[in-house]
């Protein structure tokens, strides 16, 4: 098996750190990184599971709030047998049924989302798909805003819930993009840029943590050798958090004065580039 170094483990890390929030699919970013490493090796859906629990601990700790709130309602709305009490329970319960989609195709497509779907052809290709997307509805978005007020969490339900999940299902195939693909659900659906991205950050949580969680113990149950060892892995997801959090803070300031816009001329060039690359034998497609 080729070796991460510790180096690139931690600019790993630092890429997951800056990539996991924004539209731009961090899964994609590792992937195509790997091969332009000094060790050209892929660190694999384990080694990208896991450090994503670093960048899931920074949303927990700056919504910590809101996740209490939500956590301290749904309990006592399971208590009095799931009737939501309030908003926050309300969230509660489209977060799990939100988080059934994910679960379930992950479960199905396991060893495709391991193997087949990180070939370099199919990240390039949803990098300019998945861009085209988030561009046309940020433009609905803001032409609608100019209509009409858009809404807001409050006015969530389940219809919009699992919307937002199934579209969340899509990022376990790289180049989709985790925020991307919920970010773009919601414009769609007449969100406001900042709910839709809130949403889209307090949904990821329950799926991330227990994708990383089941590969990490899955990792050590059949004492897996990491393509980044487990030392080096450790230090990707502690760079990934404080990278991360950081990262929350600039973006939620961003998309609530700024367009998706940026993000999409990103997408496209570098989904050109990869495919590009791919087409002259520069890069490889697994």
């Amino acid at each position: 098996m080729l070796r991460v170094s510790l180096w690139e483990a931690l600019v790993l890390g630092l890429v997951q750190g800056l990539t996991e929030f924004l539209p731009i699919s961090s899964s994609a970013h590792l992937r195509i990184l790997g091969e332009f490493l000094p060790s050209r090796a892929d660190p694999g859906a384990a080694f990208t599971a896991i450090i994503q629990i670093g960048t899931e601990l920074a949303v927990l700790v700056y919504f910590r709030r809101e996740v209490w709130a939500i956590l301290r309602s749904w309990t006592l709305s399971w208590r009095q047998g799931g009737k939501p009490i309030d908003q926050d329970a309300r969230l509660g319960w489209l977060i799990i049924v939100g988080s059934v989609p994910i679960v379930a195709l992950g479960f199905l497509f396991q060893e495709s989302i391991e193997t087949h779907l990180r070939n370099l052809y199919i990240t390039g290709a949803t990098l300019v798909g998945f861009g085209l997307l988030l561009g046309a509805a940020d433009l609905y978005a803001g032409r609608r805003l100019r209509r009409t007020a858009p809404k807001s969490l409050d006015g969530i339900g389940v219809r919009d819930g699992l919307l937002y999940g199934l579209a969340q299902a899509l990022a376990l195939i790289p180049g989709v993009s985790r925020s991307g693909g919920t970010i773009t659900a919601g414009l769609a659906m007449g969100y406001s840029r900042p709910a839709a991205a809130r949403y889209s950050f307090l949904l990821a949580m329950p799926a991330v943590f227990g994708s990383g969680l089941l590969e990490l113990v899955k990792a050590l149950s059949e004492e897996a050798d990491l393509a980044a060892g487990w030392g080096n892995t450790v230090a990707a997801g502690l760079t990934a958090f404080g990278v991360g959090y950081l990262v929350i803070i600039a973006f939620l300031r961003i998309v609530s004065t700024y367009s998706y816009r940026p993000f999409v001329y990103y997408r496209l060039a570098l989904g050109g580039a990869v495919i590009a690359l791919l087409a002259t034998g520069v890069l490889y497609p697994s």
